[in-house]
């Protein structure tokens, strides 16, 4: 029989667990992610957007901005997952479909992915990318005052670091983000380096805990719903509802979604679709987005 190495995991569920493409077959995986390319390239020749707006100095550190046609609309950030190593703002272009009918501006982040940076930088991008949003916010027809996180995978982990910025340090408000939206995340790396992901996830053991969020939900200053498919793999459920039960100590959970008949490559899809439950839910709340923070 073979030892436990995290909860009641082995090693080799483990790794089942953190391979999602495995978990619901290659080939189902593969589909999804080839539909979601073309309805990227069919989003970036329909919709109005600017390509390539630069947040930083790092070939990497680049934007989309799709445009609502409402000045002063809220600005949705849309931060991408892919295990902290795959795809580019590129890929998921389609995702603006979901909110822009809705009246919101939609920055697609482009970052640095796993081996070339590691995981302290991807964060800072993000971070930084979140702060230029804010800063260009009037500019970009924006409203910084409304400026909301949607993610999803790795990039929920992201956007979740992000939220437990200190912005002041930055010279911005304590409120840049007013609500977040977490698709299918990882919030605790424990088992993510103890998997077979540890290949590339080069963390030590402080750097571990300083980049678990749900070790820091009481700094969390706005309201975050927490979504995950039914089809998510077992793990990836656990760790969503062990983050929501944290910020629901905190008094920080919207709300928490389990989206029916969708896997997680399939939930990330539904995002595209500003009928589908997620879109729909993020809608729901003050007619869009989710409930302003109070800064704490």
């Amino acid at each position: 029989m073979s030892e436990t190495i995290f909860l009641h995991y082995t090693k080799a569920e483990l790794d089942r667990n953190f391979d999602q493409r495995g978990w619901i077959g290659v080939e189902n995986a593969l589909a999804v992610l080839a539909r979601g390319e073309a309805a990227s390239r069919a989003t970036r020749a329909r919709l109005k957007h600017r390509a390539d707006l630069r947040y930083g100095d790092d070939p990497d550190e680049t934007l989309d901005l799709f445009e609502t046609s409402r000045t002063g609309a809220p600005i949705v950030v849309f931060v991408h997952g892919g295990a902290w190593r795959n795809f580019t703002k590129h890929e998921v272009s389609f995702v603006a479909e979901g909110f822009v009918p809705a009246g919101a501006h939609v920055a697609i982040l482009n970052f640095t992915n796993l081996p070339t940076v590691r995981l302290p930088r991807m964060v800072e991008q993000v971070r930084s990318g979140i702060a230029w949003v804010y800063r260009n916010a009037r500019e970009l027809g924006g409203d910084p005052a409304r400026i909301h996180l949607v993610a999803h995978s790795s990039g929920s982990h992201l956007s979740a670091m992000a939220l437990i910025t200190d912005w002041q340090a930055r010279g911005l408000p304590p409120d840049v983000v007013k609500s977040a939206s977490l698709a299918s995340g990882v919030y605790d790396l424990d088992p993510v380096v103890l998997s077979a992901r540890a290949s590339y996830v080069k963390i030590d053991d402080a750097e571990r805990a300083a980049l678990s969020p749900i070790r820091h939900a009481a700094r969390v200053p706005c309201p975050v719903l927490i979504a995950h498919a039914e089809g998510d793999t077992d793990e990836f459920q656990r760790q969503s509802r062990a983050f929501a039960s944290a910020l629901e100590g905190a008094g920080r959970l919207a709300g928490q979604l389990r989206v029916p008949g969708v896997n997680h490559f399939e939930l990330m899809e539904s995002l595209g679709s500003p009928t589908a439950a997620l879109p729909r839910a993020i809608h729901a709340q003050n007619g869009f987005g989710l409930q302003e923070c109070d800064a704490r």
